[in-house]
């Protein structure tokens, strides 16, 4: 939840008059980390003070495994629930274990009615870019992907100061969740 990237993302929402809500799941356990991203879906859809309204679900590594997860959740549930899904690092599979991208993108391919935005870097170890593109090409939902040329999986850039990659990795975030509000 304090990661730099994490904190600047939730600064430029703000700056943009979009209320992010960020918390972390210490546990690696996938189920759980979803179950947690469902008590706060739930948690804030009983607050009194402001009505839920174009709610988009974001997550970075597992983070956005567990968002699509619930995604895929909230539409099955209630089609119009989620606005859009922003998947940052999505790890498509583990370092060198290509053959696990299918079962981790079931829950994007059977979303339906929910554009996705992959942020990813085309170094990323866990997300290999043909994969992704293939798996972009599966979803019924309209997708894109905005490649951080040179990115590892944390996003990382040799040559670019971290600033200059979250300027823009915010900058493609926004533009995008605003064109889809």
């Amino acid at each position: 939840m304090n990661l730099k990237a994490l904190r600047s993302l939730a600064g430029c929402t703000a700056t943009s008059g979009v209320l992010c809500l960020r918390f972390t799941c210490k546990s690696l356990n996938f189920t759980y980390r979803v179950r947690a991203f469902q008590a706060a879906v739930d948690y804030l859809k009983t607050l009194q003070r402001f009505t839920l309204s174009n709610v988009f679900l974001a997550g970075r590594s597992m983070g956005a495994r567990a968002a699509a997860a619930l995604g895929r959740q909230l539409c099955a549930a209630e089609e119009g629930a989620v606005r859009g899904l922003v998947c940052v690092s999505f790890p498509l599979h583990p370092p060198g274990q290509t053959h696990t991208h299918v079962k981790r993108s079931e829950d994007l391919r059977a979303l339906s009615h929910v554009p996705v935005l992959f942020v990813s870097g085309t170094a990323d170890n866990m997300c290999e870019r043909k994969l992704l593109e293939s798996v972009v090409e599966q979803m019924k939902s309209s997708s894109s992907v905005h490649w951080v040329e040179g990115g590892s999986h944390g996003l990382a850039v040799k040559g670019r100061t971290e600033e200059s990659v979250l300027e823009e990795v915010n900058s493609r975030i926004m533009t995008w969740i605003l064109e889809h509000v």
